[in-house]
């Protein structure tokens, strides 16, 4: 048995559950972003193809979050004296994931602020606004997939 599945079936069941519900607020927040963002475009009068893009991007959303917010840990711990070699090296990962989650939010706020405030803007800025949401996502997607690979690659 690995330690992640240890870890996992040493949790009480209350725990397992309270993992479950801020896993799926963490999706219902991405999927958020994603309405928000897609609202913008509609409401810019950008075709949307009957709201089907909307709801692309309200799911894809909620996937970003899912897997790219709430990484699991490395399997396993790196060596001591390994670390103290490369004490400043960077997890790509983690910057994935936090770059990630940093654009989509901010594009959710700016996205939710121009529709309250009933601004309208140049259609290049709003397709920016979506391109930047979408690179933001799709780095938590990103992060959230590599990190489990990583997670589940057999140590040397």
């Amino acid at each position: 048995m690995t330690k992640r599945h240890a870890t996992w079936d040493n949790r009480s069941t209350v725990s397992k559950w309270a993992h479950v519900f801020e896993r799926s607020g963490l999706a219902m927040a991405g999927a958020s972003c994603g309405l928000f963002v897609a609202a913008l475009m509609i409401r810019a009068n950008i075709d949307m193809g009957a709201g089907i893009a909307a709801l692309a991007m309200t799911v894809y959303g909620g996937l970003g979050f899912y897997l790219g917010v709430d990484l699991p840990p490395p399997l396993h711990k790196p060596d001591p004296a390994i670390a103290e070699q490369h004490a400043a090296k960077t997890d790509t990962v983690e910057l994935l994931s936090a770059a990630g989650t940093f654009f989509a939010a901010l594009t959710a706020v700016l996205s939710v602020y121009l529709i309250v405030v009933d601004e309208r803007l140049w259609i290049g800025i709003v397709l920016l606004i979506a391109a930047l949401w979408l690179i933001g996502t799709s780095m938590q997607v990103a992060a959230g997939v590599i990190a489990r690979l990583r997670r589940n690659r057999p140590s040397n």
